[in-house]
């Protein structure tokens, strides 16, 4: 949203980089019980490792995490 990126700093803008999906790391670590600092944190490791198999691996994890939505990992 335009409101919260004019408060990001520049270090947070480089979670711009890439196109958003439908699930990330965020999703599949704690999703509400990770703040903001560690959300980008988590955007900017997916961006610097993003592969195939990084892709596979979160896609299943997003399958267990609806399947027990407690259980992210």
């Amino acid at each position: 949203m335009p409101r919260e990126v004019a408060e990001y700093t520049e270090y947070d803008k480089q979670r711009l980089a890439v196109k958003p999906g439908c699930t990330g790391l965020w999703q599949i670590s704690g999703r509400n019980d990770v703040g903001f600092s560690e959300m980008v944190e988590l955007d900017l490791s997916y961006i610097n490792k993003r592969s195939i198999m990084l892709d596979l691996s979160v896609l299943i994890k997003t399958v267990a995490v609806f399947i027990k939505p407690n259980g992210a990992y």
